[in-house]
C-alpha cells in the first residue's frame, strides 16, 4: 500500500499563489507517474497536472503558464506551485500516484489517491 498525504491548500485572494505538496509513504511498490487533479463543487474530478518518473510533465491548457507541477524522488514527494490563482481554480486538490510491484510472484499495477486538499482562491 502506498499513502498519500497531502498539504499547501488554504485561501488566497485572487493573483495569489499556493504550493501544494504531497508526500507518498514508504512501500514495496514503486511510485511511477504522479499527478494532481481537482474537483469543483458540482463538477467532476479532472485532470490538472502529471509528471512521469522522467520528470515528463503534462499540464490541462486552463493551468499552462500558472501552475507548475515537480518531484523529488528523494522525499517520495510531488509539489504543485500554483501562481496568478483565479477564482474558478477553487477546488479540492488531490494527489495521484501510479504504483508497480510484485505481490508474491504476481506483477501489479495500482493506482493511489490522497484525501484531498481544499484551494478557495477569492476574488
Amino acid at each position: 500500500q502506498v499513502q498519500l498525504v497531502e498539504s499547501g491548500g488554504g485561501l488566497v485572494q485572487a493573483g495569489g499563489s499556493l504550493r501544494l505538496s504531497c508526500a507518498a509513504s514508504k512501500s514495496i511498490f514503486t511510485i511511477n507517474a504522479m499527478g494532481w487533479y481537482r474537483q469543483a463543487s458540482g463538477k467532476q474530478r479532472e485532470l490538472v497536472a502529471t509528471i512521469t518518473k522522467g520528470s515528463s510533465t503534462n499540464y490541462a491548457d486552463f493551468v499552462k503558464g500558472r501552475f507548475t507541477i515537480s518531484r523529488d524522488d528523494a522525499k517520495s514527494t510531488v509539489y504543485l506551485q500554483m501562481n496568478r490563482l483565479k477564482p474558478e481554480d477553487t477546488a479540492v486538490y488531490y494527489c495521484n500516484a501510479e504504483a508497480t510491484g510484485y505481490v508474491g510472484t504476481n506483477y501489479q499495477k495500482r493506482t493511489y489517491w490522497g484525501q484531498g486538499t481544499q484551494v478557495t482562491v477569492s476574488s
